[in-house]
């Protein structure tokens, strides 16, 4: 096949290239040439801003069997780049998210739940945590309204694994291997989703060349996993001799340690059904995954390569904080 992708040389993008490459198609980049500059100079870069109708002219003239876009965040990049190539293509791969669902709660949300709606308090050219989710929805409805029938729409959850440039993963495999007394989140038995970027990238492959269309939630793992069984699952990887020292979810909100992004994965209870979204679609269409175990150690070696391994996580607690917190439930625990 003669794929083009927008953007390609940032995580998602990168491991979708190439596993393509691998599968022996041919692709096209179309990106600004900012991150990652030097990644396959073997094959074909146009070099543009996606958000510039001048630089979008340079795709003129050119078809290609699908274009894979994980790149667009708001309805305008879609309408722009679909002006452009929408007559180019028959196959437009959409890459939106598990925070469309507008829901919160106990029940994981199906492809079939509601999503949230754009306001008029909400800018349409900025993202904000409350406009992410409808946003992504919004450009969802817009490649389906300009290439009816011929969208494949992929709603990933947490994507991990190596080349994550968020750490949001990364930061349990890095501080489990490190032992020792391990603050951990929450509930011991709320869920946790992640997908490995290279699973992802393999199945939404498999779904081009099949020419595959229609609405898919893309996260696991296949069964449902407690967060207490995902941080053993990461010693036991490491042969981490560690314990974990449990911070309620009060305790947590009474010293301001955020979700996600303070505590990567941990959801509060009110919430975690986006931890148990419905994924039954996308594995009946085959996806797969890889243990945990691997995943942890494929990124952790791949961490080891980064500035950041030695130096400050962009998620995650630091070390001294993480301490001070522990020496407050030593205390509670005496």
């Amino acid at each position: 096949m003669n794929i083009l992708v927008i953007g390609g040389t940032i995580f998602l993008g990168r491991h979708f290239v190439e596993t393509a490459l691998k599968g022996g198609h041919t692709v096209t980049l179309f990106h600004r040439g900012k991150s990652n500059p030097d990644l396959f100079p073997e094959i074909e870069h146009i070099y543009g801003d996606r958000r510039s109708i001048d630089d979008l002219k340079k795709l003129s003239g050119r078809s290609w069997d699908a274009v894979v876009d994980p790149s667009a965040y708001f309805p305008k990049d879609v309408e722009l780049l679909l002006n452009q190539i929408g007559q180019q293509t028959n196959h437009y791969t959409f890459i939106s998210s598990i925070s469309v669902y507008a829901g919160e709660g106990k029940e994981g949300p199906t492809e079939a739940s509601p999503v949230g709606e754009l306001t008029e308090d909400m800018p349409l050219d900025r993202i904000t945590h409350a406009s992410y989710g409808p946003l992504k929805a919004a450009a969802e409805r817009k490649a389906e309204e300009m290439l009816p029938g011929n969208v494949l729409k992929v709603r990933p959850g947490l994507i991990v694994g190596p080349n994550d440039p968020s750490d949001r993963f990364t930061y349990w495999p890095w501080r489990v291997a490190a032992g020792g007394d391990v603050f951990a989140p929450g509930k011991p038995e709320e869920s946790v989703q992640y997908i490995d970027v290279r699973d992802l990238a393999e199945w939404m492959l498999r779904m081009v060349e099949g020419r595959v269309t229609g609405l898919y939630n893309a996260t696991g793992p296949e069964q449902p996993m407690p967060m207490e069984v995902f941080l053993q699952t990461i010693a036991k990887a490491f042969e981490s001799e560690v314990r974990f020292i449990w911070g309620s979810e009060e305790f947590l909100a009474e010293h301001q340690i955020s979700p996600y992004m303070d505590m990567p994965l941990w959801v509060p209870s009110e919430a975690n059904g986006m931890s148990r979204t419905d994924i039954s679609r996308a594995v009946n269409a085959g996806l797969t995954f890889r243990s945990l175990e691997e995943i942890a150690r494929d990124t952790l070696n791949w961490f080891k390569t980064t500035d950041r391994f030695s130096g400050e996580l962009r998620a995650g607690i630091s070390r001294e904080k993480e301490g001070e917190l522990l020496d407050m439930l030593r205390v509670e625990e005496a």
